[in-house]
């Protein structure tokens, strides 16, 4: 009887990973759905971000991509949201793009793996799928820089725009200052990451219920949950 119930538990477990769509380096294509938003609900704007506050990421000189360039995030001058400004060149073939660009949850490691950042800065937990709504960027992931202000369509590519939804305070979700910046192909395969670091004034710490970062990417998590179930089925029954 115990080896018929551990054979029965092993097929729910299988039919619940085979329902789980393979996501290509954590993001799915698709039509965008108005009004999807986070499990915590829309971003919030931010406000009293500190004075004078820049953070830059400047891209690596990489032997593996030609893509060079920087991104730097300034407080705005009321307090409200953060000025970027974007200068990114060297793309490779036209047919990779549109290209993509990211605020990743974590810093790249030091051996300078991009897949070392894991997903989109995330604190309100909205996820990937679907893709960002342009006309509601309060929806959006916080780091989904291209979802809400343009993919990368020229080389040399060069903005500049305010985003609402990050900050330069560090303590809440929303900071990106202790983050990293992703390039993607449209299929969303990594082609380069920097760190961003501070270059000027003093950001202030603070405590909040501001939302905390958040990693997504639910295949990975539903596989190692259902690998802990099978182990502890396999401890009872044998």
């Amino acid at each position: 009887m115990y080896s018929q119930l551990l054979l029965s538990a092993l097929g729910g477990l299988a039919l619940v990973n085979a329902q789980v769509t393979p996501l290509i380096d954590g993001t799915i294509d698709g039509p965008v759905v108005p009004g999807t938003t986070g499990k915590l609900g829309n971003a919030a704007i931010t406000e009293s971000n500190p004075s004078g506050v820049t953070y830059q990421a400047i891209l690596p000189n990489s032997n593996t991509t030609t893509i060079r360039g920087y991104i730097a995030g300034t407080s705005n001058s009321n307090g409200t949201g953060v000025v970027f400004n974007v200068n990114f060149y060297g793309f490779p073939s036209e047919s990779l793009g549109p290209f993509l660009y990211h605020i990743h949850d974590q810093p790249v490691p030091a051996d300078g793996n991009c897949t070392g950042t894991l997903a989109h800065l995330d604190p309100y937990q909205r996820g990937e799928i679907p893709p960002c709504d342009s006309t509601q960027p309060e929806t959006c992931q916080v780091g989904d820089l291209s979802g809400k202000h343009g993919n990368i369509t020229t080389s040399p590519f060069q903005t500049t725009y305010l985003e609402l939804y990050t900050s330069t305070q560090a303590g809440i979700g929303s900071f990106f200052g202790n983050r990293s910046i992703n390039i993607h192909t449209s299929n969303t395969t990594r082609l380069t990451c920097a760190n961003f670091t501070l270059v000027a004034g003093t950001p202030s710490n603070v405590t909040t219920s501001s939302p905390s970062p958040h990693y997504t990417g639910a295949a990975t998590a539903n596989f190692v949950s259902a690998g802990a179930v099978l182990a502890g089925l396999a401890a009872f029954f044998l």
